[in-house]
């Protein structure tokens, strides 16, 4: 099922950048990114930061011979949010369209944060056969609300108190939490800082609220359990916003044959972390199966976990 209109229509070069929009039935027009040529790797985004959180690995991986697709999502960095909501359902389809209408196959989706919870009800909704595999790193999933059947969540009231302040005033609330997003003032220098908050401040605040209640709210347990492609956890110890106890581990424990990997002392914003970012782009060129570039700093081998292994 595609939610783009028939009318829209993309022009693609041959290694040069390619931007929607893509039009949606409901009226969104969807940003999208198009770097390179070879096998199709798409980046989905945490919360409302857009694509460009992701300009590190897409730039190393389209350097490696693949086709690397950013996408905005609705409502998020130069994408307008069209009527229809934020919902998951709705997420899911957008990202449906986009891999439809760019008749993308054999893709890796790599996603961060929420964006773990669009992928996998994408698959839930329309099924994987566009998809070789996905990397969910840092991911909310399975659900971050707590629950008595999910202890280690968060509390209700963290994320009224985010709405609250997000009413109050957005730029300071985004502002306020982005050294433990980052991993604090050591972890990125303060100029990347400065210019990751203003990616994220760039959505209405009706974005923002609405893409908050989606990420607390929704549980994703039964759509972990629809994904049958090879899968990639990826997910720091350190992560504040997400944290591995409760996301990264039971989120590759509901995949079947899924592979975690741990990053110790990793904070929630891995693809920037100075510590972490080469890192992770080395382990997405292993998961597509490009074997590590001279260019690319060297490092240790990366330990990986099975799913289902012991809790912390």
């Amino acid at each position: 099922m595609s939610s783009m209109s028939d009318s829209s229509s993309v022009e693609r070069k041959p290694t040069s950048d390619v931007i929607g929009p893509l039009t949606t039935v409901d009226g969104a027009r969807l940003h999208v990114e198009d770097w390179g040529e070879g096998p199709s790797v798409v980046f989905t985004h945490g919360w409302t930061a857009g694509w460009e959180m992701w300009e590190y690995q897409m730039t190393a991986l389209a350097d490696q011979g693949l086709r690397c697709v950013g996408v905005d999502r609705r409502g998020c960095g130069r994408s307008t949010p069209g009527r229809a909501g934020f919902g998951y359902d709705q997420l899911a389809d957008d990202l449906a369209a986009v891999l439809e209408q760019l008749d993308l196959r054999e893709v890796t989706l790599v996603t961060h944060s929420m964006a773990a919870g669009e992928a996998v009800r994408m698959i839930a909704r329309h099924g994987p056969d566009r998809l070789a595999r996905v990397a969910l790193v840092s991911p909310t999933t399975p659900r971050l609300l707590q629950a008595p059947d999910n202890p280690y969540g968060i509390p209700q009231d963290v994320f009224d108190q985010t709405i609250a302040e997000l009413t109050a005033d957005k730029p300071a609330f985004i502002l306020a939490a982005a050294p433990a997003f980052f991993g604090g003032p050591e972890a990125v220098s303060d100029e990347l800082m400065r210019w990751g908050v203003g990616l994220a401040q760039r959505a209405s605040l009706r974005t923002s609220i609405e893409l908050t209640l989606t990420n607390s709210e929704t549980d994703a347990r039964r759509d972990l359990a629809t994904v049958t492609v090879p899968t990639l956890v990826i997910h720091g110890d350190a992560d504040l916003s997400a944290p591995l106890k409760s996301c990264g581990r039971p989120t590759a424990a509901g995949i079947t044959g899924s592979t975690l990997e741990v990053y110790e002392g990793g904070p929630h914003g891995l693809p920037l972390s100075r510590s972490h970012k080469d890192r992770l782009t080395r382990d997405l060129l292993s998961f597509v199966g490009i074997a590590t570039e001279s260019g690319l700093p060297a490092t240790r081998v990366p330990s990986r976990i099975p799913a289902g292994a012991g809790a912390d």
